[in-house]
């Protein structure tokens, strides 16, 4: 039997690109050392954050599961940086550790199309730099026309703890011994990285009255556009608040040659934006204390996670640190802190559709690519699984632009500038933001969906109805007028709004900072849902900025539209810098838009680059 897609690693990569090659029809084996990690949560307890609740969001738009599962598996969720721009809002949920995977694996079971077998890697079949097929540790070979390399933290992967240098993945699983050579055998260029991940501690041993409350919002919410909200706001698990303090930084400082990183146990390089503790007292020295956070794992388990805390310090240093911490001066670690060391692959060499520019057919997404995190994973593996299959049907890939997604941002920053540590999504790195929201992600997205097959007809109407939901409201604004009657100029009076001196349209009223949707909706009621309400209200009260935005992304576009020939031979560009010539010659970009993103490319090798093309490949111009 030859598979159209075969998926190695049941992470949150393998989970989104096997489940979406099989929805789109393609017959798919998905491949892991153990079927009860499928969608394991190796460290924190969450899905979503600042950035990376969008990208869940755009994961569900283009029909993933990430989204989906997670509204039916938290126990709390918040909108973060509610009270700021709508460009940096993104939900973030507290997920039960046991019932999300369990959620997971069973969708994945009742999917048809997939076969899900236990075993490992070892190798690939390869034949005139194309991939074939793998080849399993007991040497059975099984033929795959696609295959996406998911492995996640388990190449190489080593666990440190102080001086203690284990071999094993998370958890302690046998991690994946000889794939990694291999591919350095093929041509695959591969690095060395490392993470880590903060203790769990007992329950009943945390004095939380010392600790400061941090509750879900009121407000009900969803990650998937389709799910209705399924749980009670009052029900929701507390977290909590604290911070480090003068005792816990002397005992760090005191103790730092004993860390695995700073003792020089560690080959590999850490993510920059989410440091280890010590990390952080080394870099951040002005700082007199950190915050942390207390989370509660899952409702079947009697432990928390300590977020922020991340150390690859020796146990019996760890036991002191902790206690130094409000509120856990007698805690009980039942985990300990460590830190673990992975190959990855050089993201240059990987196409914007994640296919290898070594080996044709073989796809990689999620940490073998250079990131970090649950979301960044997920979403790589849905553009691989679809990409794979637009491949096997003879289609264009989707090639998702930096105004259209953060998982297009997400993908172009790999594959233009490459990683040399853990790549986190963070607001800063998309430029087009403002348009990039947790509200619009299914505008966005929806009809890429539906053309390529990735999403329900159903999923696709709902987007449909809210696009004219959305017109009838703006029209419904427009042609509303608020008169100024003697009681609404004494309620706007109470709340200190400068009272309008004619009527207005309800749209135009809007666009002054201190009126809001909910108070007109004091005066007039409004008969939309407040979803599409809320889109209106960004809309209008950001629409200048919103404009501007979008003449940057036509400039952009234009960029993008000015093509490079993939045969170009930089060495007949004359007068290229000798750093930009590298660097493309490495990157080989696509588009002069992508050429102007790489490190080391300045604005005049640009320009020179643009007179060679016109002059070599546009001469009928």
């Amino acid at each position: 039997m030859i598979y159209d897609c075969i998926v190695v690693g049941g992470g949150h990569a393998g989970i989104e690109a096997s489940h979406i090659a099989a929805f789109k029809n393609h017959k798919t084996l998905l491949v892991t050392s153990n079927k009860k990690n499928i969608g394991d949560m190796a460290c924190n307890p969450s899905i979503g954050g600042t950035a990376k609740g969008i990208i869940v969001r755009e994961i569900d738009a283009l029909g993933g599961l990430m989204g989906k599962i997670a509204d039916i598996s938290h126990f709390q969720i918040k909108m973060l940086n509610n009270s700021k721009g709508p460009a940096v809002r993104s939900l973030r949920a507290q997920v039960d550790k046991v019932t999300y995977p369990k959620n997971m694996i069973n969708t994945l079971e009742n999917t048809k199309n997939l076969d899900i077998i236990e075993s490992m890697v070892e190798d690939l079949i390869i034949e005139e730099q194309k991939v074939k097929g793998i080849i399993l540790e007991d040497g059975t070979k099984i033929l795959g026309k696609t295959i996406i390399l998911t492995t996640g933290t388990y190449l190489k992967a080593n666990i440190l703890i102080g001086s203690e240098n284990k071999e094993g993945g998370p958890h302690g699983e046998r991690r994946s011994n000889l794939l990694s050579d291999n591919l350095k055998k093929y041509g695959l260029k591969i690095q060395r990285l490392k993470t880590g991940t903060p203790q769990r501690i007992k329950a009943d041993s945390i004095d939380f009255t010392k600790m400061q409350e941090e509750k879900g919002d009121d407000t009900l919410w969803t990650f998937s556009c389709d799910n209705a909200p399924s749980y009670n706001p009052n029900e929701q698990q507390k977290c909590y608040l604290i911070y480090t303090n003068e005792n816990t930084h002397k005992i760090i400082l005191d103790n730092l040659e004993k860390s695995a990183m700073y003792g020089g146990y560690v080959t590999g390089i850490g993510p920059r934006y989410c440091p280890s503790i010590e990390d952080k007292l080394v870099r951040f020295k002005d700082k007199e204390r950190h915050q942390l956070f207390l989370e509660p794992e899952s409702l079947y388990y009697d432990e928390y996670y300590l977020q922020g805390f991340s150390t690859s310090m020796p146990r019996d240093i760890q036991e002191k640190m902790v206690k130094t911490l409000p509120g856990l001066e007698n805690a009980l670690i039942t985990k300990y802190a460590y830190a673990i060391e992975y190959d990855a692959i050089d993201p240059l060499q990987i196409k914007a559709s994640l296919e290898s520019k070594i080996i044709e057919n073989l796809f990689t997404a999620g940490q073998i690519n250079g990131t970090s995190g649950y979301e960044e994973a997920a979403g790589q593996g849905l553009i691989a699984g679809i990409n794979a299959c637009l491949k096997l049907e003879q289609k264009e890939p989707l090639i998702l632009k930096r105004n259209e997604a953060y998982i297009g941002v997400l993908i172009d920053d790999l594959v233009t500038k490459g990683t040399s540590e853990p790549y986190r999504m963070l607001t800063s790195r998309a430029e087009f933001r403002l348009i990039l929201r947790h509200d619009n992600a299914d505008l966005r997205l929806r009809e890429y969906a539906h053309n390529i097959g990735s999403i329900r007809e159903e999923e696709y109407l709902n987007t449909k109805k809210k696009k004219e939901n959305l017109k009838q409201c703006e029209e419904f604004l427009k042609q509303q007028k608020l008169k100024i009657t003697p009681d609404i100029k004494k309620k706007m009076s109470e709340k200190n709004i400068t009272i309008p001196i004619k009527t207005e349209s309800l749209y135009d009223l809007l666009k002054r900072p201190e009126i809001t949707m909910s108070l007109l909706n004091e005066f007039i009621e409004l008969p939309f849902e407040s979803v599409i309400l809320e889109e209106i209200e960004i809309h209008i009260k950001y629409e200048g900025y919103i404009k501007k935005t979008y003449k940057e992304v036509e400039k952009m576009i234009k960029l993008e539209e000015k093509k490079i020939p993939e045969n170009i031979d930089y060495n007949e560009v004359k007068n290229l810098a000798s750093e930009a010539r590298q660097k493309l010659e490495k990157v080989r970009p696509l588009s002069i838009g992508q050429a102007s993103r790489i490190s080391g490319v300045n604005p005049s090798d640009i320009a020179i680059l643009c007179v060679y093309l016109k002059k070599e490949y546009n001469k009928n111009e």
